[in-house]
């Protein structure tokens, strides 16, 4: 049990409080336990009006779930595949593209002798039945890759070649674009931010940002730096320390024209944390409390869907299957 004194910046996102002059709106809790079996680590995406949930992780010693779920309202879950036949099922790259569902990369099996990570690429429009795109995508195998759209394009960015048993030299910081799925661009071996995996990008006014991330093993590192680029290949640096800690293992959506940072992990001592941050353009960051949120989690799912911010599943001591929702006035923030 962690003492609330000790660590009280990590857990203010769940004091009441106000935030520019409004009562910061309540998270609702949509469903306390969703059909599917708690995980963290799954893929997800919203695709024909509907949240997703792809596959995911439930113990370093097991293979990881390749069961496949959809749902219109958070609450109700649909099983659409048990058995999908990607098998790098944890920490995989998903994306919503051309009309189609897009599953990329991923870990297999944890830390049992047959491990590996994948650069297979998927395609499906209906969950339940699943092209093989290309066996080996021009990026090396990977996970914890963030990937984006943008410009007519899937773009991969960054990740680790190897889960629990790599070294620095499993960064990568790489960033490739395709415009199939088969086919993959280099547009930079290594750009302007440092290596690093279990980061998040996001597209907001025409600029893809990266930020946070690092490393787990074989030596932890966080990062809470914020670049941006119009092109994928020159970068700047908005911030070298936002004010939300350098973490691993976190969310983010963009929702009312800003990114949101969610949670997330990091070590030394090991916390689970439970804040919310927004910013309109990767510099100036805003925290957003409210006083009713999730648990402090990590490696969760983020969607928006229905104009709303939603978070599902991920660790929060122990795994869950929780669903949650915030929904904040169109005309927020009222200060610009």
């Amino acid at each position: 049990m962690y003492s609330f004194a000790l660590f009280l910046p990590l857990f203010q996102a769940i004091a009441p409080t106000t935030l520019a002059g409004e009562t910061a709106p309540d998270w609702v809790k949509v469903s306390d336990k969703a059909a599917w079996q708690p995980r963290d680590s799954q893929g997800e995406l919203v695709y024909k009006d509907q949240l997703w949930i792809l596959g995911g992780w439930f113990d370093s010693f097991k293979e990881a779930p390749r069961d496949v779920w959809k749902s219109s309202d958070g609450s109700h879950w649909t099983r659409v595949a048990e058995r999908a036949p990607w098998k790098h099922a944890d920490l995989p790259m998903t994306l919503t593209f051309k009309d189609k569902m897009w599953f990329m990369g991923g870990w297999y099996n944890g830390r049992l002798p047959d491990h590996s990570a994948s650069n297979e690429v998927w395609s499906s429009s209906d969950g339940a039945t699943w092209e093989s795109v290309t066996r080996g995508a021009g990026w090396s195998p990977r996970i914890a890759a963030a990937a984006v759209t943008f410009r007519g394009k899937m773009w991969i960015l960054g990740g680790t070649e190897d889960y629990y048993f790599g070294d620095d030299r499993s960064l990568k910081n790489d960033v490739w674009s395709s415009e199939d799925g088969e086919h993959w661009t280099l547009e930079t071996a290594n750009a302007a931010w440092s290596p690093r995996a279990y980061h998040q990008a996001a597209v907001l006014n025409g600029r893809i940002y990266v930020f946070g991330g690092g490393n787990y093993v074989p030596k932890y590192q966080a990062f809470n730096d914020v670049w941006s680029s119009a092109d994928g290949k020159n970068w700047t640096r908005e911030t070298e320390a936002a004010p939300w800690s350098p973490r691993l293992w976190f969310s983010s959506v963009v929702y009312r024209d800003c990114l949101w940072v969610l949670g997330g992990w990091s070590n030394n001592p090991s916390v689970n944390l439970g804040d919310v941050w927004y910013s309109r353009n990767g510099r100036e960051w805003k925290q957003l409390r409210s006083k009713v949120i999730w648990k402090e989690r990590h490696e969760h799912s983020a969607y928006v869907f229905q104009d709303k911010i939603w978070v599902a599943g991920g660790h929060a001591r122990p795994l869950n299957s929780e669903v949650w929702s915030l929904e904040l006035p169109k005309d927020w923030p009222t200060s610009k």
